[in-house]
């Protein structure tokens, strides 16, 4: 499984006591593979929502960190949240948040949601839930889950001779 990490856009975002709505928001999401892979993409911003019913958000909601800007652009504000339950009508997301830090106040300009990480098993000997998980999203990202093979070989075999020793 690819580590992800997810960013959604939209017109504005506002934030009103434990809920916060994206007005505007983008129908197609992106998504950023962690490295090695280095892959990157779009994600319909629906598929993305089902994480939060059937997938790994249902049991563990992500954090994420909405940056808005002013409309002048001349200031930023950021909020960092727990993102539950999305509700989506149209191109209006609204989501029931804890706030862990920050606001949105002022901020009336274009805002971003990233949300960090998604694909991280529960424990490190977690191999089963990587596993479904794996096969469970691999369309996302096709061929860039294949173990990197430069040119086609086998794998990498180091040179053989020793680095060249330069001087520090």
């Amino acid at each position: 499984m690819v580590p992800s990490l997810f960013v959604m856009n939209a017109h504005g975002a506002s934030l009103q006591g434990q809920t916060l709505t994206l007005a505007g928001v983008s129908p197609t999401s992106i998504v950023f593979a962690d490295r090695p892979v280095r892959a990157a993409g779009h994600l319909p911003t629906e598929a993305l929502l089902e994480e939060w019913t059937t997938g790994d958000f249902a049991k563990d909601a992500p954090n994420a960190t909405v940056s808005a800007l002013s409309k002048d652009g001349v200031s930023a504000r950021d909020v960092v949240v727990e993102l539950r339950t999305p509700h989506l009508e149209g191109d209006r997301l609204t989501f029931d948040v804890r706030v862990l830090e920050g606001d949105l106040a002022g901020a009336d300009g274009p805002a971003s949601v990233f949300v960090d990480i998604i694909g991280m098993p529960l424990t490190p000997l977690s191999f089963a839930g990587v596993a479904r998980r794996s096969a469970r999203r691999a369309y996302w990202y096709g061929a860039a889950t294949a173990p990197y093979r430069p040119y086609g070989y086998p794998g990498y075999y180091p040179p053989p001779y020793p680095p060249y020793p330069y001087p520090y």
